[in-house]
Order: structure tokens, then sequence, then C-alpha cells
């Protein structure tokens, strides 16, 4: 019988694929707050704003499926950005069960500063566009994979 050893042994930490799932993202969002510090918004508060950024007006439920939270993460969340003054929170005037997701002013004017992020993120990565884009597709196909919807285009 062959010993176990670290090519063999399948529960060896650094062969498992949530492990290193788990450091890179702890690790990638660190690089995240100190960028996100001076405006105010966690990484998660950051994610929330990009999706408004780009389809903004989102109602409650269509931003808790992009970013993929549940009403109950989604909620408090919302709730500090609009103490912030980045969003407000209105009934949907074309359905009044929904609750609309607008950007004000100031929240629009926050993209500006945003925009600095993600060269700065790939900077401090110190890794070539071409190879974080072969990065998110490798791990949108893992997403997609581990939903069960592999082969149906995420995107």
């Amino acid at each position: 019988m062959e010993p176990v050893t670290e090519t063999t042994d399948l529960l060896a930490l650094d062969r498992q694929v949530c492990f290193a799932l788990s450091i890179a993202s702890r690790s990638v969002i660190a690089l995240y707050r100190p960028l996100l510090q001076p405006m105010g918004l966690t990484h998660p508060q950051y994610l929330a704003m990009l999706a408004l950024w780009q389809y903004e007006p989102l109602s409650v439920k269509e931003l808790g499926e992009l970013l993929q939270l549940d009403p109950g993460t989604l909620s408090p969340l919302l709730k500090r950005l609009q103490a912030l003054g980045y969003i407000n929170r209105e009934r949907d005037s074309k359905d009044e069960r929904a609750l609309c997701v607008t950007l004000t002013p100031a929240g629009r004017a926050l993209r500006a500063e945003a925009e600095k992020i993600p060269p700065a993120i790939v900077a401090r990565l110190g890794m070539s566009l071409e190879e974080l884009q072969d990065l998110h597709r490798s791990l949108t196909r893992v997403i997609a994979a581990a939903r069960g919807t592999a082969g149906v285009h995420a995107g």
C-alpha cells in the first residue's frame, strides 16, 4: 500500500480548490479596503454601487439577483448606503410592492472616484489584464458548475 503523501492525499489542504478560492477571495478583498475606506464603502456596498452605476434604477429584488444576495443581507447594506447619501429607496410607481433603488447625485458623483479602483487593484496584484480576464472566465465557469448551470452562458 502506498503511503499517503502530499501528492496522493486527496485531503491535502494545499490541493483543495475551496481553500485556494477562500484565501484568494479574502486576499483580493483586503486590497480593496484601503481604496474603499475614503469613500465610506465596504466591499459588498461597492458591489451594490457598481450594479447601480451600470443598471440604475433597480428594484431591490433585481439588485439582490445581480449581487446574488438574499434580502436579509441586502436590506441593511442598502440602508447604510442610503444613510451615506448615495442611494434612495422608494416604492416603485408602477408596482407599489416593489422597492426601487436609485442613485442620488452624490452616489452618481462617487463613480468618478471609484473609476480609480480597478487600475489600482490591477497594479497591486501585479498581473496582466489578460491574466485577470482569463481568471475571470475560469471563475465564471466554476460558479456556473457549482450552481449546476455549466454550459449555460453566464454573463
